[in-house]
């Protein structure tokens, strides 16, 4: 494909030759007999974005459940009733998702058999790590006589009972392909050979890059120094480089010191970092790993921080201008279906850092819009350099409404008027 009359990010007037690479980008190419030519007339071409963090099962899998979080439901009267209405699956299921404390306090089975049909139920924590199970799912599972209901997103002897639908992939990637994501980094640690295979093979538009065997997800009630060590030289040992989830100061802490001790490699990657002490920084920055990070949550759940997390630590939460000056490598993702899935949002919320009451939520980590389009634009590989539009990088462009300053003024997915994958066309407006 021949792009004709682009304007690259830095003004610069240029046609541009999409294959499986950009070939060419040069002043004025000619067509060749044949080949498809796109009119860009003036119009801001970039690389394809890159959602850095992302769970897409759970994305195809939301699309099939009812959200229960903060924002849709007030009480337990609330969650009550959206869980009387809720369908049931093909699977006999009724699933829900994005739940918070703030709703009706801490889930349990018991709760949940109060409140909710006769009919297995289960449902997610918005942090995506734990989900509740009332008595009837307990016993589809064959876990009938757990205390709580309270199981782990990671533990697999419960998670493979169940039957897995992927029948929403091709949806999230068309809807992808829409906001201008070229590519995504699967960040789901149980996936297997199996699982990526049938990843690639569901016709999705994205190149597609997947965590495990390296991710780990931590939790506080159970953080293991030399255990946690171990597991990093044994994957660094295999060739595989290693992706921590930190959510909290302690699992950032233990990181750390796990990484003092097996030593980092190339690739290595901290997810979240979603609190940062102020004295864990230069110790982040000596690393040498990558944070991946996710500024949409200041947006998203930045109201309940306020009421949640002393003002003390405010500025301590979604990190990114002060990682950036103490040379920490940042990119960034959506961690969707967990947190909305437009990365322009997730931009605007990175140079904004306004939360959906208007309050501002740590105004020192504010980044410049340049910096937070970069931060979408780094391969799977290497996230925190962002690719260009040059001869030898991929052939993943998206052409986005307005010149460049307009570009970086609105940061909207309303602007992406065409995505191309590896020369070829996958969404147009």
């Amino acid at each position: 494909m021949l792009i004709k009359h682009a304007r690259l990010l830095d003004g610069t007037a240029a046609d541009i030759r999409v294959e499986d690479t950009i070939t060419a980008v040069e002043a004025d190419l000619s067509a060749r007999p044949g080949e498809d030519i796109l009119d860009a007339a003036g119009r801001t071409v970039i690389p394809g974005l890159h959602d850095h963090h992302v769970h897409l099962h759970s994305a195809a899998a939301a699309l099939r459940s009812v959200t229960v979080g903060p924002s849709d439901v007030r009480d337990r009267a609330g969650l009550a009733g959206i869980l009387a209405e809720a369908p049931v699956g093909d699977d006999g299921w009724i699933r829900a998702v994005g739940y918070h404390e703030a709703v009706a306090g801490p889930l349990d089975r018991n709760l949940l058999d109060e409140i909710a049909p006769p009919v297995p139920v289960r449902v997610q924590h918005r942090s995506g790590v734990l989900w509740t199970l009332n008595t009837a799912g307990l016993e589809r599972i064959g876990r009938a006589d757990h205390p709580d209901g309270r199981l782990r997103s990671d533990d697999h002897g419960w998670s493979n009972t169940l039957p897995r639908n992927d029948t929403g992939l091709s949806q999230i990637s068309r809807h992808l392909a829409g906001l201008g994501v070229t590519g995504v980094t699967d960040a789901t640690p149980d996936l297997d050979a199996t699982d990526v295979d049938a990843l690639l093979a569901a016709h999705l538009y994205q190149r597609v890059h997947c965590l495990a065997p390296g991710k780990r997800i931590l939790h506080d009630t159970d953080l293991d120094l030399d255990g946690l060590a171990d597991w990093i030289v044994d994957r660094h040992d295999h060739g595989t480089p290693v992706a921590v989830h930190c959510v909290t100061a302690a699992q950032l802490a233990v990181t750390l010191a796990a990484l003092q001790i097996a030593g980092s490699r190339a690739g290595d990657r901290i997810e979240h970092a979603a609190v940062v002490p102020d004295d864990s920084i230069a110790a982040l920055a000596d690393s040498g790993v990558t944070v991946v990070t996710q500024p949409n949550f200041v947006a998203e759940r930045g109201d309940q921080y306020l009421d949640d997390v002393p003002a003390a630590e405010h500025h301590e939460l979604w990190r990114l201008a002060s990682l950036i000056d103490a040379g920490v490598p940042v990119a960034l993702s959506t961690d969707t279906p967990f947190g909305d899935g437009d990365p322009w949002r997730a931009m605007r919320a990175a140079v904004h850092r306004t939360t959906g009451a208007g309050h501002v939520l740590g105004a020192a980590e504010r980044v410049a819009p340049h910096r937070a389009l970069a931060m979408f634009l780094g391969p799977a590989e290497r996230p925190a350099r962002p690719r260009r539009i040059a001869p030898g990088e991929p052939g993943d462009v998206v052409v986005l409404a307005g010149p460049p300053a307009e570009v970086l003024d609105a940061l909207d997915a309303t602007m992406v008027e065409a995505t191309i994958v590896a020369g070829r066309p996958v969404f147009e407006r």
